[in-house]
């Protein structure tokens, strides 16, 4: 059974959601310069980067803590937005 996990931001995340997710923030061209892999910058597709990403752990580890690092932005974006329409 497997037990919960409140401080894995990465939780019930399949690797296809994190890198649409990422791909729809950034782009391709973006995400490429971000994490400089072939598969990001010559002919991407989702199938090919999953691929690569599912055999070479150092690259999904950078792709991971992008897409956390862009979660928390996102999450700080909204909190300044929430904060300035209540002041305002």
């Amino acid at each position: 059974m497997n037990a919960p996990q409140p401080n894995n931001p990465l939780h019930g995340i399949t690797l296809e959601k994190l890198l649409t997710d990422l791909v729809a923030f950034y782009g391709w061209p973006a995400l490429g310069k971000q994490i400089s892999i072939r598969c990001f910058t010559h002919d991407p597709s989702i199938a090919s980067s999953l691929k690569f990403l599912r055999r070479t752990p150092w690259a999904r580890e950078r792709v991971e803590s992008l897409y956390v690092a862009m979660r928390e932005k996102s999450t700080e974006t909204i909190r300044q937005l929430a904060t300035e329409r209540l002041i305002s």
